[in-house]
């Protein structure tokens, strides 16, 4: 056998050793093959090293002229990642669903990541269940918890909504992922806002998330509020809030001691640029005009 033959023998069996691992990462973290559990819920980090366009944006899905211009301005923004940040109004029923989110943001559906708000966790059962597991059968159905790799960073998507307490599921699955975790290049996000300069408020109550992430990640991204928050860092974390996707805009107090920056009179959404290391974030309004804009490195 030749010198030549050998060696293309020998690659291809490697390289079946690699496929044969890339599909067992690809297993749920119980070992389940269950497609809705698949890449996303526990999706090894991208190993591409690649950079990708992330979007985050909540608090839009009305059905209205606002949300439509800012869905637009993100979709010219050509996303690899859409990040919904919660509430589809007025109760997240099935019927909002249909006719105020998917109208407005369902195009981004096969590429979309949600967690959901305080307007839709009532109704969630038979109206952000069920729509998620149609849209994008990546999102699992069992849990409101799960991550993604994305542009060299794992994304968590955390629910505010429920599971705050000590021993929840949540919180036993997240202390779990952040326990060996190395470096710092993760992004978390959940609807409510932690630190909150606008209407609602501080939401002290999702403390167990922002503590859990603390050393593990760099950049929280929120909504609820209606305007646009830029956090100085604050416990290793920069905190960003993306709530003016399209319904009704809040005042915030542009005096707060903490804020980088803040805007509550236009409505927009937050555009990532990712890439190993390195995230620039800048804030777009709803006719495209970049208003504010960041950067946060993390250690690998």
């Amino acid at each position: 056998m030749t010198r030549r033959l050998l060696f293309a023998l020998t690659v291809l069996v490697a390289a079946a050793l690699v496929i044969g691992l890339g599909a067992a990462l690809m297993l749920g973290d119980d070992g389940s093959a269950d497609p809705a559990q698949r890449t996303v819920q526990s999706a090894p980090k991208d190993a591409t090293g690649s950079a990708a366009t992330v979007w985050a944006v909540g608090d839009g899905a009305d059905g209205g002229d606002a949300a439509a211009r800012v869905a637009d301005v993100i979709e010219r923004g050509r996303p690899d990642r859409v990040l919904y940040l919660g509430d589809v109004y007025e109760s997240g029923t099935p019927e909002e669903f249909e006719n105020r989110y998917k109208t407005i943001y369902g195009r981004f559906d096969k590429i979309a990541a949600p967690t959901p708000g305080n307007h839709d966790w009532p109704n969630h059962a038979t109206g952000y269940d069920p729509y998620w597991s149609a849209a994008n059968p990546q999102i699992p159905t069992n849990r409101h918890y799960y991550r993604l790799g994305t542009g060299g960073w794992e994304l968590f998507s955390l629910n505010s909504e429920s599971g705050l307490e000590p021993g929840s599921p949540q919180m036993r699955w997240l202390n779990a992922q952040m326990r060996d975790a190395a470096g710092t290049c993760r992004i978390a996000f959940w609807h409510r806002p932690y630190l909150n300069a606008g209407r609602h408020g501080d939401q002290k109550d999702v403390a167990p998330l922002w503590r859990a992430v603390q050393g593990k990640a760099v950049l929280v991204l929120t909504g609820h509020d209606h305007n646009l928050q830029h956090f100085k860092r604050r416990d290793g974390l920069v905190e960003l809030v993306s709530g003016a996707g399209g319904h009704d805009l809040y005042q915030s107090d542009e005096n707060d001691p903490r804020l980088a920056w803040d805007e509550d009179d236009e409505f927009g959404a937050v555009r990532l640029d990712l890439r190993p290391r390195l995230a620039r974030f800048a804030f777009v309004d709803a006719d495209g005009n970049t208003l504010h804009r960041g950067r946060v490195r993390c250690r690998p």
